[in-house]
């Protein structure tokens, strides 16, 4: 898009023009903003590099590309109990019980889902170590059972998040450990967190 100015008064500045556009564009910009407007692009570099003078009756022209859209985050739509559904369902191929469900066990599951989705990436268990040490509301827990994490990023379904604890030895315990008779999963945005328990 381009924006034609011509000029009547007498002999003036580029950056004179420049200036006076910018003012009136920015109180419409404010008004009428939104992300899929448009946006004045190196404006003001032009302004800088040029000292040319506009004489009466000569066009400026302005030009204006759009801004482009903002690329939306796409999360997979699949969450805890799906996950919770596939391991199981692997661990009895696997000839080991499926787990039971603990509530106790989704408070630390949760609790972890949360720290990883803030941190953006998983931690290395650093945060399911510290647990017991920072919240003492869950100390309990650690003291009751015996547990151990499972982290998962990244996976399409739960099915693919499966494949990934199933393909690195550690992990492939949670599906195969029969000594495990009670568990969480918790699963948002690409992450998912399994404690597993006995």
């Amino acid at each position: 898009m381009k924006i034609i100015f011509s000029v009547f008064a007498g002999s003036i500045t580029f950056s004179s023009v420049i200036l006076a556009f910018l003012m009136i564009y920015s109180a419409g910009y404010k008004i009428g903003y939104d992300n899929s407007q448009t946006e004045i692009i190196d404006l003001l570099t032009l302004q800088k590099n040029s000292a040319a003078t506009i004489e009466k009756g000569e066009t400026v022209i302005v030009y204006v590309t759009p801004k482009p859209a903002p690329v939306a985050k796409t999360y997979p739509k699949w969450g805890g109990p799906e996950l919770w559904e596939v391991v199981n369902k692997r661990r009895v191929e696997f000839g080991v019980n499926p787990m039971s469900i603990r509530e106790e066990l989704c408070t630390i599951a949760s609790i972890r889902l949360n720290q990883l989705l803030e941190l953006g990436k998983l931690d290395g268990h650093e945060g399911f170590g510290k647990l017991p040490e920072e919240r003492a509301d869950v100390k309990w827990i650690f003291e009751k059972y015996t547990l151990s994490e499972f982290l998962v990023s990244g996976a399409k379904n739960p099915t693919d998040a499966v494949s990934l604890w199933e393909n690195t030895l550690g992990h492939k315990k949670l599906l195969s450990g029969g000594e495990y008779s009670w568990g969480c999963i918790y699963a948002q945005s690409g992450f998912g967190v399994a404690i597993a328990a006995y």
